[in-house]
């Protein structure tokens, strides 16, 4: 089923709490934000969610509703047996092995995730030399290629590596093992 901007969003949240907890470092929040930004289908947003807990109750969880929640859907699209789904969010943080991870846009977005940080840095850089040759009345040498030059060429490696070595599938592998870890540990 395809999944909608709400749905898009409250991912995001969780995703914004995992971090705050600490359960995510920056690059892989960053990683994984691309990721549900690009997903067009709920099996795709529960791949990006699989490693996390789930939110505690309403009173111990930083999540709050989006608002109030749809009516429960029936016919013959519905996949509870009787055919009405419950009302809730559809994202639960599970999804089945085997089940291949966003591809397309969320793959195609893979390189922007790596050059990003990259990007920022070099426009802060560039700022400073701008100001500081600005500031001294003649153009002073372009001395950000001393900290952007060795990166960028890292990134480059990085980056052709990734597409020749598949990357992003081997991310998708990497959320199908921590699945399958998941599952064979009992609930707690």
């Amino acid at each position: 089923m395809r999944a909608a901007d709400a749905d898009r969003e409250a991912t995001a949240e969780r995703l914004r709490v995992a971090l705050e907890e600490g359960r995510l470092d920056l690059h892989e929040y960053d990683e994984r934000l691309q990721q549900t930004y690009g997903a067009k289908t709920y099996a795709e947003l529960d791949t990006v969610l699989v490693d996390l807990p789930r939110p505690a109750s309403a009173q111990r969880s930083a999540l709050t509703p989006l608002g109030p929640q749809p009516p429960p859907v029936s016919g013959p699209g519905a996949s509870v047996p009787g055919g009405e789904v419950p009302p809730g969010p559809p994202v639960t943080g599970e999804t089945a092995v085997g089940k291949s991870a966003p591809t397309g846009a969320a793959a195609g977005r893979w390189p922007v995730a790596v050059w990003g940080p990259w990007l920022r840095v070099a426009a802060l850089l560039t700022a400073i030399w701008a100001i500081s040759s600005v500031g001294s009345r003649e153009l002073l040498f372009y001395w950000p290629v001393w900290a952007l030059g060795p990166w960028g060429v890292l990134l480059l490696f990085r980056t052709t590596g990734g597409f020749a070595g598949a990357a992003p599938a081997r991310d998708r592998r990497r959320a199908a093992r921590a699945t399958r870890r998941r599952r064979r540990r009992p609930d707690r």
